[in-house]
């Protein structure tokens, strides 16, 4: 008052998703949602476990609050390689022409873990699984990030139309596609150690059928991607913990070096890495030093911490930052939410009707069950794992 400024007023409802309406109307009740967008209410996932359940909370956050006072928080969108993506793709002009169904062959997204319950998540894990946990919201968000058209501007909704309109280029899967063109697994118990598996984990139906490792190949049915399989997987307590985006770009288009020599010699791709170690690498092919012609993969890299003295911020510091300002950019959007959730609860009623395809156990420390590589279809294509 004495400034005669605004304040703006953030709740961040970092709860459980039982006490989500009551939170809501409360705030209500109280008249705390009564200044228009100088109040503003922050939700974390899940957001909902299927399209009518996430239906329902969009329902019952707009009875009291507009969209634009709502701020669905995703910590993977506040990630500085996640960010650079746009900058990346958009402000280079000799990346945006490459990303197309003219020169790439198929794109990766993987978001693997090493934890497993840790003894404490498995209650919450029988309702939610790999699929509804991971691929619903933050795989899908990165996927939606590297293929999107490109937004009139960077700080304004196009960000999130066009995110949209990615999504909704998904189709989703029928039953016979989810059994060809999805794997499913749980992490067994670890060989000569006292780590638990899945099923032995406190919390956990010891007949367990939800998935701790899941992946799946999507198309994006538009004009710049017809025919490029997306492929996405996540795990827990697999070899490492990695996120990254791997858009592997086709073979040469001449014969020309059909008969050369070449030492492990595979497609050019670019790697981004959005943790640990957070930047950008890309291999291509080389000549080796000397009187033949004898090529050899070298790649170049860019690192955050090394090529940035700064630190970055943690994801969450940018994004609450955002929504103290205002800047819904970096947030999801309900068309967003209920988009994703019609593309999931595709696979998961496949593989509730047909039980296709059954669950593998896999090994602790491993990238995940045996049959993983089965998507693929393809002898060129693999999981690259780091």
């Amino acid at each position: 008052k004495k400034w005669n400024a605004e304040s703006v007023r953030v709740f961040y409802l970092a709860v459980p998703p039982r006490m989500i309406e009551g939170s809501v109307r409360g705030l209500a009740d109280a008249r705390l949602n009564r200044d228009g967008e100088r109040s503003r209410i922050v939700v974390e996932k899940p957001f909902g476990r299927d399209l009518e359940s996430a239906k329902a909370l969009n329902d019952l956050l707009l009875t009291d609050f507009q969209e634009s006072q709502i701020f669905r928080i995703d910590h993977y969108l506040g990630k500085e390689t996640v960010q650079n993506m746009l900058v990346f793709r958009f402000a280079n002009a000799m990346f945006e022409p490459l990303f197309d169904n003219r020169y790439v062959d198929h794109i990766e997204i993987t978001t693997a873990e090493t934890v497993g319950m840790e003894g404490r998540r498995g209650e919450y894990y029988e309702t939610a699984g790999a699929l509804r946990d991971m691929i619903q919201n933050h795989m899908l968000q990165l996927l939606a990030l590297v293929a999107m058209e490109p937004p009139s501007c960077i700080r304004c909704g196009e960000v999130r139309d066009q995110k949209v309109k990615l999504l909704q280029c998904i189709a989703p899967l029928t039953p016979q596609e989810v059994a060809r063109w999805t794997v499913r697994g749980q992490y067994g118990p670890g060989h000569g150690t006292d780590m638990p598996g899945y099923l032995q984990e406190a919390g956990v139906d010891p007949h367990s059928q939800t998935e701790t490792y899941a992946a799946v190949r999507l198309f994006v049915d538009n004009r710049r991607w017809a025919g490029v399989p997306f492929y996405l997987r996540t795990g827990k307590r697999l070899a490492a913990k990695t996120s990254q985006i791997v858009i592997c770009f086709k073979r040469e288009i001449t014969r020309m070096l059909e008969d050369v020599n070449c030492e492990l010699r595979g497609a050019n791709r670019l790697c981004i890495r959005i943790s640990p170690n957070e930047g950008i690498g890309m291999t291509f092919d080389a000549k080796v030093p000397g009187v033949r012609m004898l090529l050899r993969p070298v790649r170049m890299d860019f690192k955050y911490d090394t090529t940035f003295a700064s630190g970055s911020p943690e994801a969450y510091e940018h994004l609450v930052l955002d929504a103290a300002v205002g800047d819904p950019t970096l947030f999801i959007r309900n068309d967003e939410v209920e988009t994703a959730w019609k593309i999931v609860d595709s696979i998961r009623m496949g593989w509730d009707r047909t039980g296709q395809p059954a669950i593998e156990t896999y090994a602790p420390s491993t990238w995940g069950p045996p049959d993983a590589d089965r998507i693929f279809n393809d002898p060129y294509r693999h999981w690259h794992n780091t």
